[in-house]
């Protein structure tokens, strides 16, 4: 034991103090051993070399390093451990365990301690430091090999092993496009060699596109030994079924030529074409171009569609046609026969695309009426007769039709009251009457008497045109002599009443 001596006064009252004489003692100090540095939890690569510290001030007793509480030896070349010595020197009091290289048989719990001594000083135990010996895994295997053959949209299933390590590897899959998936991966961990060491198994599910065929799946694992990862590669063919384009024909006009183009991806690149038109197939050998050589105005909104197939599926592709065409009747504008203080719908149904402008005039007039396709009239003496519809579509002919608004009531004759014989040809008498509603009968007679159309021998011959208003019944003289030039009776009859006029038949 180490003391020191320390000079000291004893100062008595003042009052006394001549009296007296200044008497010294002494009294000691006891130093004892203590550390300086004490070990810390440390990590180690294994091969690589790591110094545990260890100081003492006032180191007196012997010194040793245990591990695991198992004691390694109290000299500096530790005998038996040939990879182990405490470097440093007794009088910097330093006695730092040195490790190289290092082995996983290392990894452990060490202590550094300072026995005591016969003349009291007491022993010394540093904090227990664990020194993690760090082990970077084997190279990543991937089972399924370094090539695969997938298809497209079919779970596909990855096992990456990553052996050895410790701490264990973390695995990270990278697909072909460069992106770290994070999803459809399950790890597990066992030990390696039922050791310290582990082996880490991750799988990956994914479902491969076509963007994938010809790519690389790489599986990375790294630890804390080694941050460089290391990688092992699956390289995919992925089969898909073709991926089709159909180009688009726009701004198409009834009576043009139509050539559609159809390409497609495939893998395998065997591939089969069909073309429909409306889920109806087209004949012929079309493949990647199918041709429409007049198009109607029926395919206007049909579908053209173009569907190619290989032994792994089928895709298609298709466009609506859009066709412009001019206006056209789906139904004339239909006359109607009413009275008066009667609501009548005249109805211009016209089809067109674009859809076509309406307007609607009155025969008296240039005056719009109406900008639809129909057109209401309250029927009145200024409002009955024809009206018109006309149908415009830009870039084409425009349409016309006409309806007209009869009042219903008794025939009205309106032929010429004489009628002249031709210096040549066929001898003629006709009479013209309007009839709405249509004429139920027209009756001829001759110096009084009723003439018989239908008997052999009767020199006359009749004929009968009706339309929407009118009537026109002409006789014509199979024997074109003067005694049956004269006054001829024409009487006409509706449901409403009758009308009869006297044609004369002359000669000039």
């Amino acid at each position: 034991m180490e003391a020191k001596t320390v000079a000291a006064t004893n100062v008595t009252n003042v009052s006394s103090m001549a009296a007296s004489t200044l008497k010294p003692f002494t009294t000691t100090e006891v130093v004892y051993q203590r550390f300086a540095i004490e070990p810390m939890d440390q990590t180690a690569v294994i091969g690589s070399r790591v110094t545990l510290p260890c100081r003492v001030l006032d180191q007196k007793g012997p010194i040793q390093w245990t591990k695991d509480d198992f004691g390694l030896g109290a000299v500096r070349n530790l005998t038996g451990y040939e990879r182990y010595a405490m470097i440093g020197s007794d009088e910097e009091g330093d006695f730092s365990l040195h490790i190289h290289p290092v082995e996983l048989e290392d990894d452990g719990t060490y202590q550094c301690q300072v026995s005591p001594t016969n003349d009291g000083q007491p022993a010394l135990r540093s904090r227990f430091a664990k020194l993690s010996v760090l082990v970077p895994p084997q190279k990543p295997k991937i089972l399924q090999g370094d090539f695969l053959v997938t298809t497209e949209d079919r779970e596909l299933v990855i096992e990456c092993i990553s052996s050895a390590g410790k701490p264990p590897a973390e695995i990270t899959w990278i697909d072909g496009l460069g992106n770290v998936l994070h999803h459809g991966i399950k790890t597990t961990k066992e030990p390696y060699d039922n050791g310290p060491l582990t082996t880490v198994k991750s799988v990956l599910r994914v479902m491969p596109r076509k963007d994938h065929d010809n790519t690389t799946f790489t599986c990375q694992s790294q630890n804390m030994a080694d941050r460089s990862p290391q990688s092992a590669k699956l390289r995919v063919e992925v089969r898909y079924a073709p991926k089709v384009s159909l180009s688009k024909i726009d701004h198409i006009v009834e009576g043009s030529e139509l050539r559609f183009k159809c390409c497609a991806e495939a893998n395998p690149p065997d591939v089969e074409y069909r073309w429909f038109i409306n889920k109806k197939k087209v004949i012929g050998d079309y493949t990647t171009e199918m041709i429409i050589h007049n198009a109607t105005r029926e395919l206007h909104d049909a579908t053209v569609k173009c569907e190619v197939s290989n032994e792994v599926g089928k895709s298609e592709e298709s466009q609506t046609l859009d066709i412009r065409y001019g206006p056209q009747f789906r139904h004339p504008p239909l006359s109607v026969e009413t009275h008066f203080g009667a609501k009548e719908i005249l109805q211009c149904d016209v089809d067109g695309n674009p859809a076509p402008e309406i307007v609607w005039y009155h025969e008296d007039s240039d005056q719009i009426l109406a900008t639809s396709s129909n057109i209401s009239v309250l029927v009145n003496p200024n409002t009955v007769g024809r009206y018109y519809c006309k149908a415009r579509v830009a870039g084409f002919p425009e349409l016309t039709g006409h309806a007209n608004i009869y009042i219903r009531a008794p025939p009205s004759i309106v032929s010429q009251r004489i009628q002249y014989v031709p210096d040549e040809g066929v001898v003629k008498v006709k009479c013209t009457a309007i009839s709405v509603p249509k004429a139920e009968s027209v009756v001829w007679s001759f110096a009084g008497r009723e003439l018989n159309f239908t008997s052999n021998n009767t020199p006359f011959y009749v004929q009968e045109e009706y339309a929407a208003e009118r009537v026109v019944s002409t006789i014509t003289l199979l024997d074109p002599i003067s005694t049956y030039f004269g006054d001829y009776n024409c009487t006409v009859t509706n449901s409403y009443g009758t009308d009869s006029v006297i044609i004369k038949l002359t000669a000039h």
